[in-house]
């Protein structure tokens, strides 16, 4: 497994996701102004590009990567189209929809942006010029009703407005379609309460003073989770409020999780560890038989639960993330898989290194599963 420190990253950072921004001639981690206000190009060949996330709006698919490539399909993933029209270019890590129509996807650059009509259009609502800003504006009013604030927090909100737009969000939640909660390198943290009008800086709000990368959020009703690196993970009752720390069994990065059932869910990360987690932060080691680092999960609609990984495995489990076994099956190349969702139709999509993905569920039922 291939793992870069790369411009003064300290966390351990996806090889994939590297990628997306290498892709881009001439670009390396930072986001030019040029790709934040050059509009997506066209391409023929997107659909084999390099895709970092995929999510359903409704019954439609749609997939996000590098070079602000977005992708939808509304037959289950056997055909796909360009969005007709995306501001930027910058690579696009994550993408959430709440409800068919609203989406917001995040990326390289600081960028978020916001689409009304399913994905056909987007527009930028905030990029890390701003975001910079708001955080600087969060650490000064935070310092000014508590003298007591460490002065860390205002040092790296000041060097975050130097640096200018290079910082990555890496993840997106809408609980709603009007609250959602954007994340990413170094901590960085936004909430917004008017479908993304307005944005503020919640840093302060998450108990994650080393300001830690923060990689996944997962979100219903139960409440939600952030999961980020050393062994960051982050517990909140809703979004606009306090999130508290979970002792974490693993000092290595989580890369996310999935909501099992009441009072239990799955984290999974590094190197292929997983556990099991139940509301009273008893841990369950989960046996996985992966070497390579998980970079997505999905509880199915038959409650199977399937992982992905960077060794472009997929694994399966029938008894709630107490076993996973490796699944065989053509559509699996051995390239990197960087996330995964079930079509309509039950078929999983995968996006990776190598573009989209589709695996019928019946591969599932093969001899190397259980």
């Amino acid at each position: 497994m291939n793992y870069l420190n790369f411009h003064g990253w300290r966390g351990l950072l996806p090889v994939v996701w590297l990628a997306a921004v290498l892709a881009v001639p001439g670009v390396a981690c930072s986001a030019s102004a040029d790709l934040l206000d050059l509009p997506a190009a066209r391409d023929q060949r997107a659909e084999h590009a390099v895709l970092l996330a995929i999510t359903r709006a409704g019954d439609r698919l749609v997939a996000v990567g590098e070079r602000g490539i977005v992708l939808l399909s509304d037959d289950n993933g056997v055909s796909w189209r360009q969005s007709r029209s995306v501001p930027c270019s910058v690579a696009l890590t994550a993408v959430s929809f709440a409800g068919a129509q609203h989406g917001w996807a995040v990326g390289h650059g600081g960028v978020v942006l916001h689409s009304e009509d399913a994905g056909e259009s987007w527009q930028k609502q905030l990029d890390g010029t701003r975001a910079a800003q708001l955080e600087l504006e969060g650490a000064q009013a935070q310092l000014a009703s508590d003298p007591q604030t460490p002065p860390n927090r205002l040092n790296a909100a000041q060097q975050l407005v130097i640096d200018g737009a290079d910082k990555p969000f890496l993840a997106v939640y809408f609980a709603d379609p009007l609250h959602g909660l954007v994340v990413g390198a170094y901590g960085l943290a936004m909430l917004t309460e008017d479908a993304g009008v307005h944005w503020r800086s919640v840093g302060s709000e998450l108990d994650n003073p080393g300001g830690m990368h923060l990689y996944a959020i997962l979100g219903d009703a139960q409440g939600v989770i952030i999961t980020g690196e050393q062994g960051t993970l982050l517990r909140g009752p809703a979004l606009g409020q306090t999130f508290s720390r979970i002792q974490s069994p693993y000092h290595g990065t989580w890369f996310g999780a999935v909501r099992l059932g009441a009072d239990q869910d799955l984290i999974f990360g590094l190197k292929g560890n997983a556990f099991r987690l139940e509301q009273s932060s008893q841990w369950q080691p989960v046996e996985t038989v992966e070497q390579a680092s998980f970079t997505a999960g999905k509880k199915l609609t038959d409650d199977s639960l399937v992982l992905v990984s960077e060794g472009g495995r997929l694994l399966l489990s029938r008894d709630q993330g107490g076993h996973f076994q490796s699944v065989s099956a053509a559509a699996l190349d051995g390239s990197a898989i960087t996330d995964v969702t079930q079509a309509a139709d039950g078929v999983l999509v995968l996006t990776g290194a190598r573009g989209i993905k589709r695996l019928n569920t019946m591969a599932l039922n093969d001899g190397n599963t259980p």
